[in-house]
């Protein structure tokens, strides 16, 4: 049986909120099978438990945002991202403070801790959502239009295209397409990095957003360039980091997803709306299981750091 996945042992970190600029310390624990993915606020006078679900995301400014009451985790999506692409299914995430901590921007330092700590597998069926209909959602017309949608597919693939109308940006492929059938999460996304623009930060800080972002956790750019010393990891980085962030919103649907995902300029918002619109259409998916490696989508029969 192709089985639910958690980490063997504890382990750890601490950085800073990209948009709360405080440091956070991060634990990561094993948990039982079923469990989903449980962040927990450990630094309240009672500690608070928030699920990850996407009918729990409460604001989806800049980053995916949890909610329970007043209680928040903000900028779940890149640690939601790697433990769609090691296959994790049950995981507590213990938080010092509000927000993930960004890192270096990307999904690489949460896969790195994830796999140092070990992945088992539990004896229990790793249930899947297979997309049976196409399920979409638009805003606007003509240019200003911007998508997403999941289609039917066996396997997991992902299409995604931007329009930024940037010099740095319009000098790199504004279009990809990620088949885990055939390519690597680790190799060819996990490293991608979030990106912003000089002249933005200013009205960000003053809406409360990116008061930890520097050039050590985002790709900046002034009105020409990009301003890291080291430049891009991947040619094609921006768009990679859109489907980087895609991954873990569609992982807030709670399983692993069968199906095909399309979108131009979609964001944490609509990624979201697309997740809500599926679980709402209940005749649009089903739940699969499947009773060995070999009869499931060749996508799920190895782990992706292995293709």
């Amino acid at each position: 049986m192709l089985c639910q996945r958690t980490i063997k042992s504890v382990t750890r970190t601490t950085g800073v909120g990209l948009h709360s600029g405080r440091r956070v310390e991060i634990t990561l624990r094993p948990a039982a099978p079923n469990t989903g993915i449980v962040f927990h606020r450990i630094d309240l006078p009672e500690p608070v438990d928030l699920p990850a679900s996407a009918m729990s995301v409460g604001d989806t400014r800049m980053a995916s945002v949890l909610q329970k009451g007043d209680v928040r985790v903000s900028t779940v999506e890149h640690l939601m991202s790697a433990c769609a692409g090691l296959g994790i299914d049950n995981l507590h995430v213990d938080l010092t403070a509000e927000e993930v901590p960004i890192m270096d921007g990307s999904a690489g330092t949460f896969v790195f801790l994830l796999q140092s700590a070990g992945i088992e597998e539990q004896n229990a069926a790793k249930e899947f959502i297979r997309v049976l209909e196409p399920v979409e959602v638009r805003e606007g017309e003509g240019a200003s239009a911007k998508w997403a949608r999941l289609e039917p597919y066996d396997g997991f693939s992902l299409a995604f295209s931007i329009d930024f109308h940037h010099p740095a940006i319009d000098a790199t492929s504004n279009f990809a397409e990620i088949d885990f059938a055939k390519h690597s999460y680790i190799k060819e996304i996990a490293r991608a990095r979030t990106f912003g623009f000089m002249q933005d930060v200013e009205n960000l800080r003053a809406a409360g957003l990116a008061r930890g972002g520097s050039l050590d956790n985002a790709i900046v750019m002034d009105e020409f360039r990009v301003l890291n010393s080291d430049g891009l990891r991947y040619d094609d980085e921006f768009v990679k980091h859109k489907i980087l962030d895609a991954i873990g919103d569609l992982y807030l649907v709670g399983k692993p997803l069968i199906a095909r995902y399309v979108a131009h300029k979609s964001g944490h918002g609509m990624n979201n709306q697309l997740v809500r619109a599926l679980l709402e259409r209940r005749h649009a998916w089903e739940l699969a299981t499947f009773e060995s490696k070999s009869v499931a989508p060749q996508a799920f029969r190895e782990d992706w750091v292995a293709v």
